[in-house]
């Protein structure tokens, strides 16, 4: 015995003298097993071939014609082991006959040729547990010829219930022909299939071997026994044209940028060269002129000792009178205006007023005559103004009863008609909604650290290998410990979780613990990474319980690979865990799923905090409910920071709203308290040098507290400001009342911007409103004085009767107006309704204009389909709306209550208690008083240095440069939104986000959807299939397969990463009787289906009798009720180690039939994305496969359509383009319209239009450079920004368009007359758009800087501050130099008709003509 053992484990090789001789075997017959456990080894053999002891028909079956005769090295023992390993093997194989025959000829040549000891040789024998000397080693020489065309017929073999290759399973990947052969040659573990023993392939033979070097088969042959279709066979695929990627950019380059860029910026280039030589020129041929002029001027003043007029030197003076045409007079009176100039001041000041009167604008008369009586109205009888409107405001509120926030997100960004969201319903009634992954990732903590404040420290890069023994026992507990969770009603794993094989099978647990059977008992320290390593290179020999194979990339992360290209897992960074649960549409059935879900996330939110300490490893988690509950959360974690900067608003308004008008007679706060600290050292000095020192001014008495300003308490307006807010707050709260009462859902962007947008578009109404009533006081007020020339100077009593309504002129006997009437005499002081009236006649109209404006611009929001835009399109044009009548009735009341009280001398916030009044100074009132210090600014600094030609020159040149600098952006703004923006700063989600884009290989799954067809018909099926012959060149498995093909060929042009699982060819190829452990019947009871564990004795293949015959070219292939009848039984047949191509795992929810089974409804082929790693990408998978299903509809026949979970989320963005042009196009022409009707001026409105539209551009591209993507946030914020850039403009405009006088555009005088309206226009309004919106935007977005949430940051901060600044600019920069260029002629706009002579007198004494150039003159 002992000499038995030596001479079998010592030897090493046959006797010399047989080596390599024909005829002889290098082993036959079967020797037992070595455990056990695993198949038999067959004996070494030096004996000659034989005829005996085989069963030549099973040999013949398993190895061809070849053996039909002849002497063989195998046994009926070898053959039938011969058998079940081919089997294993041809379920994968089988569709592709030269792959199918060439496995079959390599392994009966190992196994049965009569010449095998030319090319076996035995190298290393071992004892079985009967006793016997059997192989353990050996070599097999194998030809490069025949390796190479082995491989290359199998390398391409896909297996569709895998979404993979037949070379990962039965090659473990192999790239090549010496890895495939040393993956099959490898020794397998006991239990599993494969290799009982060693064989190795030397890549060269000794002298006396002869490799074998049979003639394989090549996929591409025309011969049946070999042609192979295009899904297995690359090389006869016909080639799809390329095209490309969705992303891919523009065409027409011109070195690195667009063509439009280059052509833009060199007509810029042009246009500065323009500008730049012009000026030169300019400045040369005027000085050349000034030179002249000196000369004729020294030459009149010898000649005319007249002196000349200040009115003389007009040429640089804006602000000296303008002429006038009355309306429909088109021809100007250039003789008087050419005489005035050398007749004095007194007559250039008459000239104009006796000549002609200004033209009217019959729309705006009456629009103003409007406002005069609904202001004097409010503020006659405030009180009942209150209650009609809170009445109606209370009523629009009772709608908050049907309120209802709107947070699916399918319902908030998809539109109800949408192509995505009904494609998505059709699937989740055909075949069942989504599954709801729960996500894990597990990596080992980096360099040593083990609490969390040491894992930030550390890129995800340096992490350590996560596989090692303790990790692995780890993990298996902590999965256990997840299996046995049991929620709040006791639901566990098993409740929830996806079954593809019936609610008795397993649950699908994608994990690397499926390779080990979740069991590690049976390994060890030293075991499991082989067996690690073998699951891994062929998952299909270590199916988990769900009986799917799990290959590499789904379980491990982060795999590097060795330069020779083999993946190295044992150094994987990740384990990637995925429990997959069920969804379901019945809410019940659903909420049993997210309470499971919820247990889940609490144990894994614990887990995290102690997995470093515990075994050194990090968690990043997701669950069905992460997202939506992080996502509110972050809601909830906003409301602060939103809160504060809504206060920081507040109280800026509430303290600035009275500070429009300074008090005549009064010091400031700090002047007061400067006087008072110089003065108070008296108070301690003697009294005789008090004596001495007295002061005639009682101010600078000494006194122990000092003497504040009586505006302090008084004029202050924060009792008018807040009640402003409110009105604003109340806008919004009936705005949501009413559209919840139509059912209009409301959203969170709703509720965070809209107040914010109505605050802004509010309080700039309010501020023109109080700032124009601050002008009433000063002119009409109970201090108001008269100018000089005019009247008295004594200022009026306010017992004085009130004058008549300044819109309701006397009218003579015979029905006309009595001008000289109306016109002798003007009162000085007016009530506190009449200036109230007054006020609102003046600037109403510019609210109704930029009200009217915005309603519309949001209201044609409203078209776009989009539910989100769609509703805040609603909610802001119903808020802003109601917003503007609030202020122009109940806060017009306020405003006038607000000023008796002030009148009275009653304390702001205490009316309660009242100041004593203080003697009023009667001196007249100084030119330039009454305004604040912006108001003087833009007077005497801002507006004349705006209106220089030259500085006119130069803005436009800038902001032309900034539209060609925006129009350049623009190309780079990218679509989407990224969803960690939208999670708090420190949500665990932000971690899983990372690991999917670092550690996941696995692009999302994609079903390609047919939707009808008569699957049961020839016709049907050939236009689905792609495993036979005769299906259709452009058929949908054949077209997957293309595209497939062409995104390896072209990266980013399909998306399509692995083979598509064809339902119809795996059923069909189910139905091959070769596959003899497939579809099988009752042999005596042929209309019975053999269940798989039923004896082989008793059953047949389905199609072993059949004619005709199974082929590949689907003629006999069953049809009609018998294609129905063995789809049933193929849908409900489990899939088994024998027959890995039974449709209840893989497709028993791929097809939907009818309620009695009789007809496919609907069917799905199943692939996968490419990794998609940012939005981007996401979108253009999006794109790519709605191409590829309207091309694969548009060539079948059939109806096709790509279904993938986020398709529906990313629908958005195959419109948002469209819809951002079409909204922003729809708005500016809602503007255009709107202020051309309302200014009078086609003109005007479109200069108004194009700046607003230069806004919105601006706004856009600074979207490209500061990474603010397009997307329904960002679309919503520019339909705001087309609102706001209106309401920086319209006042300006309609103050410009109320100051003129009318003169056309050619006219001599027309420049200067249009630069005096800009400016008086800048003056009275810009002080106003400047304190309201600009200012109160800027202190509540400087708030929102502060936040931590990233959301918030990029589309609210970051949008707003690029939206106010660029409004600015372009309201109060750009548009007045337009306006002063080329603005429509005015129409006055005066309190009243027959105060225009007082107000063309009031404007050359109040408002000095400031200088336009050097040459004017001053007094």
């Amino acid at each position: 015995m002992q000499q038995q053992l030596d001479d079998s484990l010592g030897r090493k090789s046959h006797d010399s003298e047989m080596l390599g001789m024909e005829g002889h075997c290098a082993m036959r017959g079967s020797c037992g097993s070595k455990d056990g456990i695993t198949k038999s080894l067959p004996c070494p053999s030096d004996d000659p071939a034989s005829e005996d002891g085989f069963d030549r028909d099973l040999l013949v079956s398993l190895c061809g014609a070849e053996y039909v005769e002849g002497p063989t090295c195998c046994i009926n023992e070898q053959l039938e082991n011969l058998r079940d390993n081919l089997g294993l093997a041809e379920n994968m194989i089988a569709s592709c006959p030269a792959c199918r025959n060439n496995f079959h000829s390599f392994w009966c040549t190992f196994t049965c040729n009569p010449n095998q000891a030319t090319f076996l040789n035995v190298t290393e024998t071992q004892l079985t547990i009967t006793g016997k000397t059997a192989v353990k080693a050996v070599d097999f020489y194998v030809s490069e010829a025949f390796g190479k065309g082995f491989f290359d017929s199998c390398k391409s073999v896909q297996v569709g219930a895998t979404n993979g290759y037949a070379m990962d399973l039965i090659g473990g990947g192999a790239k090549n022909y010496s890895a495939f052969l040393r993956f099959m040659g490898q020794e397998a573990e006991p239990g599993t299939p494969g290799s009982p023993f060693q064989i190795n392939f030397p890549s060269s033979a000794p002298s006396d071997f002869e490799p074998f070097d049979g003639l394989p088969r090549n996929c591409a042959d025309n011969d049946l026994e070999s042609r192979c279709t295009c899904i297995d066979c690359p090389s006869i695929c016909p080639l799809l044209p390329g095209i490309p990627p969705p992303d891919a950019g523009p065409s027409c380059q011109v070195g690195t940028i667009t063509c439009l860029s280059f052509i833009l910026v060199f007509a810029y280039g042009l246009a500065l060269l323009g500008f730049v030589l012009g000026y030169i020129l300019q400045v040369t041929i005027r000085k050349q002129r000034e030179k002249y002029e000196r000369v004729a001027l020294a030459a009149d003043a010898n000649s005319d000792s007249t002196p000349l007029s200040p009115r003389s030197h007009s040429r640089g003076l804006i602000g000296a009178s303008s002429l006038s045409h009355a309306d429909g007079d088109e021809s100007p009176t250039y003789t008087s205006q050419s005489d005035s100039r050398h007749l004095g001041r007194g007559v250039a000041l008459l000239d104009p007023i006796e000549t002609v009167q200004p033209r009217q604008y019959r729309l705006n008369t009456v629009i103003r005559r409007t406002f005069y009586r609904l202001g004097f109205y409010a503020a006659t009888s405030p009180f009942l103004m209150f209650a009609i409107v809170f009445t109606i405001i209370g009523l629009l509120n009772l709608g908050w009863l049907r309120f209802a926030i709107e947070t699916d997100p399918v319902r908030l960004w998809v539109a109800p008609d949408s192509e995505s969201k009904l494609q998505k319903e059709y699937f989740d009634q055909h075949f069942g909604p989504f599954y709801r992954p729960e996500q894990i990732f597990v990596t080992s903590t980096p360099n040593g650290a083990y609490y969390p404040s040491q894992l930030n420290d550390t890129s995800l890069s340096t992490r350590p290998p996560v596989l090692s023994w303790e990790h692995l026992k780890y993990w298996f507990d902590i999965e256990a410990e997840i299996r046995a969770l049991r929620s709040t009603n006791g639901y566990t794993l098993d409740d929830v979780c996806f079954k593809p094989s019936g609610p008795d099978s397993a649950c699908v647990v994608q994990s690397v613990t499926g390779w080990f059977g979740n069991d590690l008992s049976s390994y060890d320290p030293d075991s499991w990474r082989d067996h690690l390593l073998h699951c891994a290179d062929s998952p299909v020999l270590c199916l988990p319980d769900f009986m799917q194979p799990l290959t590499p990339q789904y379980v491990l992360g982060g795999v590097p690979t060795a330069e020779s290209g083999i993946k190295q897992y044992l150094e994987a960074e990740s384990l990637v865990v995925t429990f997959v649960a069920m969804d379901s549409l019945d809410k019940d059935e659903q909420e049993k799923t997210m309470e499971w879900e919820r247990t889940l996330r609490s144990y894994l939110v614990d887990l995290s905090e102690r997995t470093p300490s515990e075994a050194g490893l990090v968690i990043s988690f997701s669950t069905g409910v992460s997202l939506e509950e992080e996502i509110n959360k972050s809601t909830n974690t906003d409301i602060p920071i939103v809160v504060f900067s809504y206060l920081a608003m507040f109280l800026y308004v509430s303290l600035t709203l009275g500070n429009g008008s300074v008090g005549r007679e009064e010091e400031g706060l700090f002047a007061s308290l400067r006087r008072w600290a110089r003065n108070f050292p008296k108070f301690f000095a003697s009294a005789s040098a008090a004596s001495s020192t007295l002061s005639i001014d009682s101010r600078d008495a000494p006194k122990i507290l000092p003497r504040l300003p009586r505006k302090l308490f008084v004029g202050t307006k924060v009792i008018l400001g807040l009640f402003s807010i409110a009105l604003v707050l109340l806008s919004v709260s009936s705005s949501v009342g009413f559209f919840s009462l139509l059912g209009v859902r409301c959203t969170l962007i709703i509720a965070e911007v809209i107040p914010f947008l109505v605050l802004a578009v509010g309080v700039d109404n309010v501020f023109i409103l109080v700032h124009e009533m601050d002008r009433q006081n000063t002119m009409h007020g109970p201090n108001a004085s008269t100018f000089a020339g005019f009247g008295a100077t004594t200022p009026m009593s306010p017992t004085l009767p009130r004058a008549r309504l300044q819109f309701e002129p006397s009218q003579s006997n015979d029905g006309s107006m009595d001008v000289d009437a109306a016109s002798a005499s003007v009162p000085l002081y007016l009530s506190v309704e009449e200036r109230v009236a007054r006020a609102l006649a003046k600037m109403g109209p510019s609210v109704l204009l930029s009200t009217v404006t915005e309603t519309a611009a949001f209201a044609l929001g409203a078209v776009v389909p989009m539910p989100a835009v769609r509703n805040f399109a609603l909610y802001a044009a119903g808020s802003v709306l109601l917003n503007a009548l609030l202020q122009v009735t109940v806060f017009v009341s306020a405003m006038a209550l607000d000023q008796r009280r002030v009148e009275a001398s009653r304390v702001d916030c205490f009316p309660c208690i009242r100041v004593p009044s203080r003697i009023a100074l009667t001196d007249p009132l100084p030119a330039g008083s009454g305004l604040s210090f912006l108001a003087k600014f833009i007077r005497q600094r801002y507006a004349p240095f705006l209106l220089k030609p030259v500085v006119k020159g130069i803005v436009l040149l800038t902001f032309t440069g900034l539209l060609v600098c925006s129009i350049i952006s623009i190309q780079h703004i990218q679509l989407g939104l990224d969803q960690r923006l939208a999670l708090p700063s420190e949500s665990y989600l932000i971690d899983w986000f990372d690991h999917v884009d670092t550690y996941l290989d696995v692009g999302p799954p994609v079903y390609f959807v047919v939707a009808g067809g008569n699957a049961t018909t020839r016709e049907t099926q050939q236009a689905l299939c792609g495993r036979f012959t005769t299906c259709e060149d452009m058929s949908v498995a054949n077209r997957l397969e293309g595209e497939r093909k062409r995104e390896l060929d072209i990266k980013g042009s399909s998306y399509i990463s692995d083979p598509a699982a064809s339902w119809i060819d795996n059923f069909l190829t189910w139905l091959n009787p070769t596959n003899d452990k497939c579809c099988r019947i009752n042999r005596r009871r042929p209309d019975q289906f053999c269940s798989d564990r039923q004896s082989p004795r008793l059953c047949k293949p389905c199609y072993e009798d059949h004619d005709p015959a199974w082929n590949i070219t689907m003629d006999g292939l069953p049809e009609g009720d018998e294609f129905m009848k063995y789809l049933r039984q193929w849908l409900v047949s489990p899939t088994t180690s024998d027959c890995q191509l039974a449709g209840e795992a893989a497709f028993g929810t791929a097809l939907s039939l009818n309620a009695n089974g009789t007809e496919v409804l609907a069917s799905h082929f199943r692939t996968s994305h490419t990794p998609l790693k940012s939005q981007a990408d996401y979108i253009n998978s999006f794109h790519a496969a709605h191409r590829i299903a309207d091309e694969i509809s548009q060539d079948t026949g059939l109806e096709v359509f790509p279904y993938s979970l986020h398709y529906v989320f990313f629908d958005q963005y195959a419109h948002i383009i469209a819809i951002t042009e079409r909204i922003l196009g729809l708005g500016l022409a809602a503007v255009l319209i709107v202020t051309a009707l309302l200014l009078g001026s086609w003109r005007t409105g479109t200069i108004v239009t194009v700046v607003v539209a230069l806004t919105v551009v601006n706004v856009m591209g600074v979207m490209g450079v500061w990474g603010i993507d397009l997307n329904a946030i960002s679309l919503v914020n520019l339909v705001i920004s087309l609102g706001i850039a209106v309401e920086f403009c319209a006042h300006v405009a309609r103050a410009f368009m109320s100051a003129g006088s009318g003169l056309p555009i050619d006219h001599p005088a027309g420049q200067k007359e249009r630069d005096e309206r800009m400016w008086t226009a800048l003056v009275d309004v810009g002080p106003s758009v400047l304190s309201g919106i600009t200012f109160t935007k800027l202190i509540g977005m400087s708030v929102l800087a502060f936040t931590n949430s990233r959301l918030l940051e990029i589309y609210y901060f970051r949008m707003w501050i690029t939206l106010i600044v660029s409004g600015v600019l372009h309201g109060l920069v750009l548009l007045p130099v337009i306006l002063s260029l080329a603005g429509g002629p005015g129409f006055p706009q005066q309190e009243a008709d027959e105060e225009w002579m007082s107000h063309a007198i009031r404007n050359d004494y109040e408002y000095t003509p400031f200088v336009q150039d050097d040459d004017s003159i001053s007094d």
